[in-house]
């Protein structure tokens, strides 16, 4: 199964997801599962990137979303997979997204 390239800032995001998480949650089973359930779909999206949304419209040409729960895969394609740029909870502010 293929692999994407992830950005330098994402790791640190899913850290950040993660910490939030088990913080909020109080649970750290709970937090993993929400960071392995958005990572789960990194190689979905290295496999078939067009299965996002095209943000072209809206945010920037070539950018993609993918949901997962409350969170956004903000990713872009090169050649045939996909690049991760950022995770972020959805309700963030749009013009960040960018």
């Amino acid at each position: 199964m293929k692999e994407p390239t992830l950005a330098s800032e994402v790791e640190s995001g899913l850290d950040d997801i993660w910490l939030y998480s088990a913080t909020e949650s109080g649970s750290t089973e709970i937090a993993t599962r929400l960071v392995e359930a958005i990572t789960g779909r990194f190689p979905l999206l290295a496999e078939d990137p067009f299965s996002g949304r095209s943000r072209d419209h809206d945010l920037r040409v070539g950018l993609r979303s993918f949901a997962v729960e409350k969170y956004v895969i903000l990713y872009r394609i090169e050649g045939d997979s996909a690049i991760i740029l950022h995770v972020m909870h959805g309700s963030r502010d749009r013009q960040r997204w960018n």
